[in-house]
């Protein structure tokens, strides 16, 4: 197995995952009530917020850079599985899961479209573009 993909920002690491894990299955899924049964632990499931044991989850998750490759395209949507499996009841009306830090597009050469969360910097969105990657806001 290569090395893990080292990621700048946890939220794109999260977009990322949630195409590898419940897109195209090349990582084990993650369910937090098995994981919260397995680990002892219980936490608020109508809460908005982040459950800290899910999270630590995935920021300690290593990503295998050969697949890296597999990414073609991100698509950020307040109702996809990892989000709910971090924060049960997130409503998406916070910033949460926003990206702030693009970097990371820099280890996915074939990675072709992204829909973001809506954040307002355009910068960022012309930054994506300019390397050839259709980027829009949700």
């Amino acid at each position: 197995m290569s090395q893990p993909i080292p990621f700048a920002d946890t939220n794109f690491k999260l977009a990322v995952v949630q195409e590898l894990m419940y897109g195209q299955e090349l990582l084990p899924r993650f369910d937090l009530r098995e994981y919260a049964a397995e680990q002892g632990f219980t936490y608020d499931g109508g809460s908005v917020e982040a459950v800290p044991e899910a999270l630590a989850y995935f920021e300690a998750l290593e990503v295998p850079a050969e697949l890296a490759e597999r990414i073609t395209r991100i698509e950020m949507d307040g109702g996809n599985e990892i989000y709910l499996e971090i924060a049960p009841n997130w409503d998406g009306e916070d910033g949460l899961f926003d990206v702030a830090e693009f970097a990371d597009v820099r280890h996915f050469p074939h990675l072709k479209s992204m829909t973001l969360f809506y954040t307002g910097d355009e910068e960022a969105l012309e930054a994506l573009r300019a390397r050839g990657i259709e980027a829009d806001w949700l």
